[in-house]
């Protein structure tokens, strides 16, 4: 008897909580296309476009993000009352480009996308940026009015949709869509085996392989016109439907793509939290932008990891844990704030980090000898310098391939974000 009232008690509350998303969002996105313009120490925003897409595949519980991770969030005010009544925080291309030396010579500009459920009565849409203190600070806002044709609806889908496992109402689950980059039409058959590969390698792994059954993954299958990934280095420039592109940043393995519209374009004809982007190429590379997308080589010997690693960016917010090899970044980290990024640390506010999991005779920090090797701690170096930034184990997916595993403080911090996207 207790169990079914139990059961009655958690569909009433599935019930009621839907019953708030319906009485003030419609089941389908409201794409905002904006401009990101600035260099070092200057940015702007401008609208571009404002898109209506057919599907919504984000929480209908979990409308406020509590989580407080991105160089930016987007927030979202009912107009009338002023309450907010959505949130989410990212990063993107941009935010990293600014801590370049090139952005100290010149002003760029990125496309930029947020997607929020579709509302049914005005609101405001405000856009945040993180300030080097690490304080957000209201960059851009701008009243929408849902009924207004301006708002376009987005481009019908003349392109196959290949469902690798969708077993979870999109409101449950972590809905992945997964993007062919570099395949042409005769290669789609090996984009289908790359994404199965990727299901295969993605749920090989702790804590995806016991959380598989909260995912949801979808494949677009999308033609470029020749096979491959653009590699300036080696005036290699084939014409593929993302154009990714090796040498992000001037960094060899920095493979990423600066077409953002093709990119949500594609992304926004399935359900979808997160973007994964499936390069094909052998050339070791990638990159994962958190809330922004993600992307690998596909048939390098160490796609596994790639995939998991990226992915770790890009759905959790990791921060990358190494410290040894070169970058392209400058002070990409203010050492005298905490990181967002949950498993980085300065000390500066470690109780909000994981110092919960660390034994009580672990000395923070914690020296990287091998007698803590298999410990939860505190290891000196991270997120690309060498002295001030903390990492929580002397290996770790987002560190090094070697040990095969996510550390204990990555793995709860996923843990997290899986629960935040099904609960």
């Amino acid at each position: 008897m207790k169990k079914y009232l139990f059961l009655l008690l958690v569909m009433l509350n599935l019930n009621t909580v839907h019953a708030q998303f319906d009485s003030i969002f419609v089941d389908k996105s409201l794409r905002f296309d904006y401009t990101h313009a600035g260099n070092f120490e200057t940015e702007y925003f401008a609208l571009d476009a404002l898109i209506e897409e057919p599907f919504w595949g984000g929480s209908k519980k979990n409308l406020i993000d509590t989580f407080d991770y991105g160089e930016y969030c987007v927030k979202v005010f009912d107009a009338g009352s002023k309450e907010i009544i959505y949130s989410r925080g990212y990063s993107s291309l941009f935010g990293e480009w600014q801590t370049t030396g090139e952005a100290k010579l010149l002003v760029r500009s990125f496309s930029e996308t947020v997607i929020i459920p579709f509302p049914k009565k005005p609101v405001i849409l405000s856009l945040f940026s993180r300030s080097h203190d690490g304080v957000p600070e209201e960059k851009f806002s701008c009243n929408i009015d849902p009924s207004s044709y301006f708002i376009r609806p987005a481009k019908a889908g003349k392109i196959s949709i290949f469902d690798i496992k969708t077993d979870v109402p999109s409101a449950n689950a972590v809905d992945i869509v997964i993007l062919g980059d570099g395949y042409t039409t005769a290669e789609l058959g090996d984009f289908i085996a790359d994404c199965q590969y990727f299901n295969e390698k993605m749920f090989a792994f702790e804590p995806f392989k016991t959380q598989q059954h909260k995912f949801n993954l979808r494949a677009v299958m999308i033609p470029s016109e020749e096979s491959g990934a653009i590699i300036p280095a080696t005036d290699e420039w084939p014409a593929t439907a993302l154009s990714s592109s090796y040498y992000t940043f001037d960094s060899e393995r920095y493979c990423m793509t600066y077409d953002n519209k093709s990119v949500r374009d594609y992304a926004g004809l399935v359900p979808y939290d997160q973007i994964y982007i499936l390069v094909n190429s052998t050339k070791y590379g990638g990159g994962g932008i958190y809330n922004f997308y993600s992307l690998s080589a596909s048939k390098n010997k160490l796609s596994g990891e790639i995939i998991v690693h990226e992915f770790g960016h890009g759905f959790a917010g990791l921060g990358d844990e190494y410290f040894d090899s070169s970058t392209s970044y400058d002070d990409f980290y203010n050492l005298k704030i905490e990181p967002w990024e949950p498993n980085l640390t300065t000390l500066v506010d470690f109780d909000k980090k994981w110092k919960h999991l660390l034994g009580s005779k672990t000395p923070v920090p914690t020296p990287d000898i091998i007698d803590f090797q298999e410990t939860i701690g505190v290891f000196e170096g991270g997120g690309y310098v060498a002295k001030g930034m903390y990492r929580p184990a002397h290996d770790c997916l987002m560190h090094t391939f070697k040990g095969h595993v996510f550390c204990g403080a990555c793995e709860a911090s996923i843990i997290r974000m899986i629960d935040f996207y099904t609960q």
